[in-house]
């Protein structure tokens, strides 16, 4: 089995089919000839565990990919038990209620740091989660890893199919507001259909335990809007601000970047950069600078 063909006869169930990233996980994995059932969540309720698992196994699955999560951070606040169960106890649960033959692939997130690194992130580094979604996503980790499931840490993820950061600048640019953004947080972006090709990379290349992966090169939040009114062709002014002239319910990390050596090492390739995904994003939705 190689990272570039998942293996014939090969079946596959992507839960949260409907959101950004489960689209590109299911697109993708059909690119690869991989026989894929996509279930939102009318389908396989995360939190039902029995009946997602009793799902892969009438499936035959050989691997399920969980694309659901509570990704509101700031709703997680509010609401810190059904973050727990849905980002939490859920996922673990269904690392161990799988069938022998088919294991969990677990999105995870660069929340599980602290943000007060000086150097990317690797996976084996301290975790100290400052926030309710990053504890949340923390505690399914373990349960997933001893399972024999792969956990995939990322960041700063946009696609075309959903609402992200991008959209929301660009909505703003239509509506034409003037853009003010924070400058002192340092990611990564993360192009959803090039994380899913690194999912279904990471699987095929028989990849446990943690991985991180998220596109290149760092940028801040602030530089992030700069390059999305760039690639819309656009003129438009985008005021640097402060994470303190923003405050939130959920303390966002100052320095969030990964280290994908190990990504690297196990698909023996480099890892996107998120500047061609961008341009890609906006070709996909009709825009950029060719319409602008």
């Amino acid at each position: 089995m190689t990272a570039d063909s998942p293996g014939a006869g090969a079946r596959a169930v992507v839960v949260g089919a409907s959101g950004q990233l489960g689209r590109e996980v299911a697109d993708e994995l059909r690119r690869r000839g991989v026989e894929v059932l996509a279930a939102d969540r009318r389908r396989a309720d995360l939190t039902d565990t029995k009946a997602t698992a009793a799902l892969a196994g009438r499936f035959d699955a050989d691997a399920v990919y969980n694309c659901a999560a509570y990704t509101d951070v700031d709703g997680c606040e509010s609401e810190p038990e059904a973050a727990l169960e849905t980002n939490g106890r859920a996922p673990a649960r269904l690392a161990t209620a799988l069938p022998g033959h088919c294991r969990l692939i677990h999105v995870s997130t660069d929340y599980v740091f602290d943000g007060r690194g000086r150097r990317p992130y690797r996976e084996e580094d301290a975790t100290a989660p400052a926030t309710v979604y990053g504890r949340s996503k923390l505690a399914a980790e373990q349960a997933v890893a001893d399972a024999g499931g792969l956990v995939v840490r990322t960041s700063w993820v946009f696609g075309p199919e959903g609402r992200n950061f991008v959209s929301a600048i660009a909505d703003r640019l239509g509506r034409g507001e003037t853009l003010r953004v924070v400058s002192d947080q340092v990611g990564c972006p993360t192009y959803a259909p090039y994380l899913a090709r690194a999912l279904v990379d990471l699987h095929a290349a028989a990849a446990a335990g943690i991985v991180h992966y998220c596109n290149s090169p760092a940028t801040s939040w602030h530089g992030f809007a700069v390059a999305i009114v760039a690639a819309l062709g656009l003129n438009a002014e985008v005021e640097p601000i402060a994470t303190a002239d923003l405050p939130r319910p959920a303390v966002r990390p100052a320095y969030s970047v990964l280290d994908t050596e190990r990504f690297e090492s196990f698909t023996n390739r480099r890892v996107e950069e998120w500047r061609p995904g961008l341009d890609d994003y906006f070709a996909r939705l009709g825009q950029g600078k060719a319409e602008a």
